[in-house]
Parts: C-alpha cells; structure tokens; sequence
C-alpha cells in the first residue's frame, strides 16, 4: 500500500520552510519554536503508531468490501474515483461534526486543536487515536463497494488537501469561499471563540457545513487554540490530558448513567453534581499564549536533538516494511520517549537534563550496537555525538533549577 502521507512529508517541510521564510519578511511572528516542535512532535507520534495499527483498520473496511458491498465499482472508471472521493468528503465532515459533539471523539480529535498558533506546523498537529476509530465512518463506501485502493488513495487525498488551508499568510479567496474548505474558513474552526466552536468541519468542500447549519465567516481574527489551554509540550500529555479529564469527572459523578454520559455527551457537559454543561467562555481580554523562554544555545540544542528524531522517524516510515514487526514496534516506542523527553526540555522541567542524558547514553547505545564491528566509523560517530551532546546539555542545566511560565493562564 502507497502511504501518500509519508511521501509528502519533503513537501510538507519545504512549505513550512517558505511560510516561514515569508513570515519573517513580512515581520509577522506566526512561528514559536517551542509550539512548531510540539506540533511535529504530534505529528510524528501519530504516524508511528498507525505504522503498528494500520493494516488492522484497513482490513476492517477489507473485510465489509469483501463480504457486504452491494456493488461492483471498477478502479478503472474515472466517476468511480470522483465518487469515492465525495463520498470520503461528506462521510469525513461527519466524522469531524462528531469529534467536535461526542467527548469520547473530542478526546482523540482535541490534540490538532491545542495549538495556539495557527501556521502549516499545525497541519501536521494530529491525534495518535483518532484514525482508531475515524475507519469506521467510511464502511458505508464500503458496502457501496468502492474498491479499497481507491479509498485509501481518496483518504490520503483529502487529508493532503487540508494541509495548505492552516496558514494565515492566505486572506479570502471571493467566491471559493463558497464551495471549498478555505484558509479563512478553516481559520474560524481553530478559533476558540464562542462564536467560531463547532463551525465549518468540511475537509476538501464547505458546502457541507452550509447545507448542514454549521458554517461560519471569519470576521474578527481567531483566538486559536482549545478553551483550557494545555500548558504542555510533551505529546503524550497532548493525547492523554483529556482522556484523563473525563475519567476523573466520571469517578466524581454519583450515578452509572452518568459516568456513560460523560463519554457520549458534547464537551462541556456534565451533571448537575458537578455543576453542570459548562459553555465556552469569551476570550479573556489579558490572554497570553503559554510560552516557557528558553536561552537561545539550548534552543538550539532542543532544535538539533529534534532534527535527528525527526530523521530517525522518517527512516523508519519509509523502512518499515523491511523491518520484522518486533523491531517496529520497539523503534517505535523509543522514539516516542524521546519526543516526549524533549517535550520536557522545551518545558524546562527539573527532571529534564537526567532523562535527556539517560536518552542519549542509549542512543549511542543502540547505535553503536547496530553498527556492525567491521563499521568502525559510523560507531565512533554516534559515540562522538553522544559526548558533544552531554557537553551542550550541561552547559544549560542550571536553566532547570526553575521553570518560567510566561503565560497569564499558567497554572
């Protein structure tokens, strides 16, 4: 199977680097360094983990193809793959509709929210659950029996599509505004604004949002973010902090049907013994986004030990089919901790520089291990970069003796 995803990620960071590029001539601060990191960081644990789950979701589309479809539609025609893909667009904006309106769906669908910059970074800002269950949305092509290559082709699709449409360097484009999903358009449903929640879900087409009631302008500039700012960088925090919000709520609540009704009613809901739904408040006029400064040489640092998991992440993307699935999936659980480490870093947390050189030793670790005797030069390598690493943390470790929250919100 074609991951068109994976391919389109040397495109997806030469975009970003021309945003950027562009921002910094235009004088407009649309990037935190901090904020772009914890968006990829996402992004990457996203990935990873449908490396190990993908071929099971997809075999449940296979198997209802197989056993339920109603019809025999042929890859070959050209209105076979126009079809699917309005049919992947229409059944994504209720699948999307539905992550915004069921807590157990906003659980796995808030972390592409959490920004509170809005820049092409934010694209890649994804949740590692929510294609768990986002399959399941589709079976009825399925059952039309719209091919399952042809599916997976129209997924990707539409999922690239969206990728341009998270920047503000774009303004309206007149009457497009009227049929597709717009980076004015798409502006408003990152807005935590009252009046911005819940609108325009489309993924490709806005004409959904408008036949369905849920679309709305951009007027004023958007407040981006989730209305409890997350305070974090760490990705596994992004996708669990949620999760772990409704838990505590339904221990707290006093009845069964309502510990259920927490995972099934909107956000905001809750029962009268915890006071009650809870509607989005108005944008507090002294808002700061959350920020933790960090000096520029460990900026620099976090930066680079970034780029080689980064790296790291796109070989195993692109190699996993040649891998056994016990190293998969232990490449995948390391890299994982060490975003999440970095996470720490950028959040300048006590704890930080003793897991960070722990990350280290064994990276030089693995990487020595893996070079076989006879490669004398690549361990000496690994082993060297170790060394300057530990060097460059422990220049900066009195930095984490106290963290600086720069937000008005911190906790």
């Amino acid at each position: 199977m074609v991951n068109y995803i994976v391919l389109a990620i040397p495109v997806f960071f030469l975009l970003i680097g021309l945003e950027l590029l562009i921002t910094r001539v235009l004088e407009k601060d649309y990037y935190r360094l901090s904020d772009s990191v914890s968006d990829l960081s996402c992004g990457i644990v996203q990935q990873l983990l449908d490396v190990v789950v993908k071929t099971a979701l997809f075999a449940g589309y296979f198997f209802v193809y197989e056993r339920f479809r109603l019809f025999e539609i042929s890859s070959a025609a050209t209105w076979s793959w126009v079809g699917c893909f309005l049919g992947v667009d229409f059944l994504y904006y209720w699948f999307h509709r539905m992550s915004h309106e069921v807590n157990a769906f906003w659980a796995a669908h808030v972390v592409h929210h959490q920004s509170e910059d809005y820049n092409l970074a934010v694209a890649l800002r994804q949740g590692a659950f929510q294609g768990w269950f986002s399959w399941a949305f589709y079976l009825p092509l399925a059952c039309l029996g719209f091919p399952p290559l042809v599916f997976l082709a129209c997924t990707s699709f539409n999922t690239l599509y969206q990728f341009w449409i998270h920047t503000r360097v774009i303004g309206r484009l007149g009457p497009l505004e009227w049929v597709l999903n717009t980076p004015s358009n798409h502006r408003v449903h990152h807005g935590r604004n009252p009046k911005y929640i819940d609108r325009n879900h489309g993924g490709t087409f806005i004409v959904w949002d408008r036949l369905f009631g849920t679309y709305a302008p951009e007027e004023d500039e958007p407040v981006y973010g989730i209305t409890t700012p997350l305070r974090s960088w760490n990705p596994l925090w992004a996708n669990l902090h949620y999760w772990a919000e409704l838990t505590a709520k339904a221990r707290r609540a006093p009845r069964f049907a309502d510990k259920v009704r927490l995972f099934l009613k909107p956000p905001g809901w809750q029962p009268a013994e915890l006071g009650g739904f809870q509607a989005a408040p108005e944008v507090d006029p002294g808002y700061r986004k959350f920020d933790v400064p960090l000096p520029r040489g460990l900026a620099a640092y976090a930066f680079a030990q970034f780029t080689l998991v980064l790296l790291a992440s796109a070989a195993l993307l692109f190699l996993e089919e040649r891998l056994t699935a016990a190293l998969v999936a232990g490449g995948v659980a390391v890299l994982i901790a060490n975003l999440a480490i970095l996470g720490a870093v950028l959040e300048r947390r006590t704890w930080a520089p003793a897991a960070e050189a722990a990350r280290i030793v064994a990276a030089a670790a693995g990487a020595i291990a893996l070079t076989s005797a006879d490669r004398a030069v690549p361990a000496t390598l690994a082993a060297l970069a170790a060394a300057g690493s530990l060097y460059w943390l422990s220049r900066h470790r009195s930095v984490f003796a106290e963290r600086h929250d720069t937000s008005a919100e911190a906790a």
